[in-house]
């Protein structure tokens, strides 16, 4: 989508080191004007619109990798590298950060720390919260700031690294990052099955939680974008992804496979080739443009089924991705129009999710739908005070991303 629609640009600056972007918020705070930082531009559409005119503060100068001491499994390097730069870098030394991001070779990791991104690897790798063990940023007023440090061991400002994680610079323009790394598995399977009815899906994700195997990745999908190995048969398709030696993986698909055959399932094992190829529509699925809405649940892991089907009840066409052991639900609508808002969103899809323990976001929408901060980010309930209070104290003139979160 059109970045004007979701961010108003009234200049660009284009900085090339931290100093640089503390003179451009300095600024903009003299003259309070917003600040919107910007990364690969591919996740723009996450947050409300931006109603003030403001400075698109481009990271894409800050892409140097600063520190890599490879035995000690940490990296430090600059927030505007790209996600596929940084797995290049990882991967020449047989490491890597398990965190895919859509459009890798545009998306920062930046970015991906602002939206406190996850893929599909979420079940067994967490997600890229779980990385981030030494930040620096630029505050609101222009200054600089550090938290954590370049070893694991070190904890000093560690819940530090967690807030500014999903705060969608907001409270702090991310330019130096420090992450803990894993070494690349040696092998990689995924175990596939269809399922005929909803009641097969409850029965066969309540038999894995007690396999005998340990799955970095569970997937339930359904609809109709989803294509070759991913599309299923019945109402849905349940995809399992195991890691580990080449012995260790052969002994968990064979379990797997057995598994769920005892389930009353019939499972394959993807050829690898077809497993790339299903692991590439996995990542891509929740960034795919043309959706005129797609939202993110987090819920139970019990109540996951339920919340597709009350999704697909919203939109029989719709297609869905859920992280289904970790309870959350990626739900792309063929269909949506503005009336729907306050009715299915607000009226349905929110209050389902509460009850089942969490709430839903809108990833993106088309720009024909107006969406309010309720529709938005649904309720913050009692921690919206707290929140504004952590916000005057990084942000006090509300420069940074003026609008666009749940402040």
């Amino acid at each position: 989508m059109p970045e004007a629609e979701f961010v108003s640009i009234s200049e660009r600056a284009a900085p090339n080191d931290e100093r640089e972007v503390a003179d451009v918020i300095r600024r903009a705070a003299a003259d309070g004007v917003p600040v919107y930082p910007l990364g690969g531009e591919t996740a723009l559409d996450y947050g409300l619109a931006a109603k003030a005119p403001g400075i698109g503060l481009s990271l894409a100068g800050l892409n140097r990798t600063i520190d890599y001491p490879a035995r000690d499994m940490t990296i430090t390097v600059d927030a505007g590298i790209t996600m596929g730069q940084l797995a290049r870098t990882l991967a020449g030394e047989g490491q890597r950060l398990p965190v895919d991001a859509p459009f890798a070779d545009r998306a920062t990791l930046g970015g991906a720390i602002a939206t406190n991104h996850s893929g599909p690897l979420r079940f067994g790798h967490g997600t890229i919260r779980d990385y981030v063990i030494g930040i620096a940023a630029v505050d609101g007023r222009g200054r600089t700031f550090h938290g954590g440090g370049r070893v694991v061991k070190n904890v000093a400002g560690y819940d530090f690294c967690k807030l500014l994680v999903g705060s969608l610079g907001t409270l702090g323009v991310v330019t130096q990052v420090t992450l803990k790394v894993k070494p690349v598995a040696a092998a990689r399977a995924m175990v596939a099955c269809d399922i005929e009815d909803w009641a097969g899906a409850e029965r066969l994700l309540a038999a894995l939680v007690h396999s005998a195997t340990t799955p970095v990745m569970l997937e339930l999908i359904a609809g109709a974008l989803w294509k070759g190995a991913a599309a299923a048969r019945g109402v849905a398709r349940l995809l399992v992804g195991v890691e580990g030696t080449a012995v260790e993986v052969d002994w968990m698909r064979k379990t797997l496979v057995d598994e769920l055959r005892r389930e009353g399932a019939s499972p394959e094992a993807l050829d690898e080739n077809v497993a790339d190829a299903v692991r590439a529509q996995l990542v891509q699925f929740p960034a795919e443009p043309g959706a005129p809405l797609v939202v993110k649940a987090a819920v139970r892991p019990s109540a996951v089924v339920e919340f597709v089907r009350l999704v697909l009840d919203v939109d029989s066409a719709a297609s869905i991705q859920a992280h289904a052991g970790n309870g959350i639900v990626v739900g792309r609508f063929a269909k949506f129009a503005a009336a729907d808002v306050s009715r299915q969103l607000i009226g349905r899809l929110q209050p389902a999710a509460a009850a089942a323990g969490g709430h839903v976001v809108v990833l993106s929408s088309d720009a024909a739908i107006a969406l309010t901060r309720q529709a938005q980010w649904g309720s913050v309930g009692a921690a919206s005070e707290i929140m504004r209070e952590v916000k005057k104290q990084f942000d006090p003139a509300d420069v940074l991303n003026r609008g666009r979160f749940v402040y």
